[in-house]
């Protein structure tokens, strides 16, 4: 009997050495990927998992093309330039109406992370209050929400163009500040301000709750390589699991490209941005997969879209969301 498993145990030691050599040689699948803007923490799954080689690991070389204000990331995936990219749901809404046929397989955040911000000296408490108030907003999707929150509570305001600085905030110039909870909020508590001190709106409070990052692609494409879809969400999904579980490391990574794109440094903003997309991605501190994109949520960032004139028709849910089915990371 002993022989006999001896005699086993070598055949499949055998077989084992046999196949490794075929699997190590298959040519890994070059790919590229456009986050919406540039080097932070917001994207630290993605920087991550390819510094890791956790792409290379399932079969991926990617590319991954730097994104900011001067890189219009619809424009690259639509073009066909890069193969994935990062989109709000608004823009992939909007492009999907204009018949670019895109699919999002996986979305990242269902909750908003968008908000406006008073100062407690003001005396702006509620949105009433907002009324004859100047507001500063931001351009392209980022007004959608501000302005859909206005009209729904039939206020007055000045929209002020605030740019990619919140220091008109600061000086009076606008009683009212647009913020992501990860970055701009933080920003300002860094600058001086006590939370106890500061009023804020969340627009997911307020039944403006619009679904953010999603990873996207064409139909073409995702019709064409269905595997490569998978690899590069659960490579994605690892990437995000092993930054949240080991967050100075990504941390460290993060500096490394931030600095390489020549960008100002704040490490404890960093981690602050990266804490908060946890919140973000995995509410429920459950890393095991992506949460579903809510059909609900999708209808009311159309019907907003619809409402503001930005499309005519709303994409049908089904055609947009195929979010890929992967192995669960443990």
């Amino acid at each position: 009997m002993l022989n006999i498993a001896l005699k086993k145990n070598l055949v499949l030691l055998l077989l084992a050495l046999t196949i490794a050599p075929v699997v190590q040689s298959q040519p890994l699948r070059k790919i590229t990927f456009v986050p919406h803007w540039i080097p932070q923490a917001q994207f630290a799954g993605f920087y991550v998992a390819k510094d890791l080689g956790i792409y290379e690991k399932h079969g991926i070389d990617l590319t991954l093309i730097t994104g900011g204000p001067k890189v219009s990331t619809a424009s690259l995936l639509e073009s066909g330039k890069v193969d994935f990219a990062l989109l709000w749901l608004s823009n992939a809404i909007q492009l999907k109406a204009k018949k670019f046929d895109l699919v999002n397989i996986a979305q990242l955040l269902t909750r908003s992370a968008l908000m406006l911000i008073s100062k407690k000296s003001s005396g702006i408490k509620t949105p009433q209050d907002m009324n004859g108030k100047k507001v500063g907003i931001w351009g392209g999707d980022f007004q959608i929400q501000p302005m859909a929150f206005f009209k729904e509570y039939n206020l007055k305001v000045t929209p002020i163009m605030q740019g990619n600085s919140i220091n008109l905030f600061f000086f009076d110039g606008i009683d009212v500040t647009s913020a992501m909870w990860y970055n701009e909020y933080h920003t300002i508590i860094n600058s001086g301000f006590n939370p106890d001190e500061l009023n804020t709106f969340f627009f997911s409070d307020y039944g403006l709750n619009f679904p953010e990052e999603g990873i996207y692609c064409s139909k073409e494409f995702y019709e064409a390589n269905p595997e490569i879809c998978k690899q590069f969400v659960a490579a994605t999904l690892e990437g995000w699991k092993y930054a949240f579980e080991h967050p100075e490391e990504a941390i460290t990574i993060m500096l490394k490209h931030i600095n390489e794109a020549k960008l100002p440094i704040n490490k404890t903003h960093q981690r602050w941005m990266l804490a908060k997309m946890k919140d973000l991605i995995f509410p429920a501190n459950k890393m095991d997969n992506f949460e579903k994109l809510p059909k609900d949520n999708y209808l009311l960032v159309a019907n907003k879209l619809r409402e503001g004139e930005f499309i005519n028709e709303i994409p049908e849910y089904d055609s947009l969301y195929k979010p890929v089915i992967i192995r669960q990371v443990k």
